[in-house]
């Protein structure tokens, strides 16, 4: 799956063009590597998003086309 739909899809954003915006900014970091937001998405990976002063860091844990509001936080873990 791809980057920007998977911020999108597991809420940490939320919006899929504010997400892609993110990626060309560069915020958006994948194992430690800058994004593009054509990038794929696999378990295991490890996301950096940076907001302004703040800073977070989640490992993705399923990818998943479409899911609940309340099953989104499945997708991933807070590191």
């Amino acid at each position: 799956m791809r980057l920007d739909k998977f911020l999108k899809v597991s809420r940490l954003i939320k919006r899929r063009t504010v997400a892609n915006e993110a990626c060309d900014a560069g915020r958006v970091m994948v194992n430690g590597k800058p994004a593009k937001a054509s990038l794929s998405v696999k378990t295991g990976d490890v996301i950096e998003i940076g907001f302004g002063t703040k800073t977070v860091k989640v490992e993705v844990l399923d990818v998943q086309e479409t899911v609940k509001k309340d099953d989104a936080k499945e997708l991933y873990r807070y590191l």
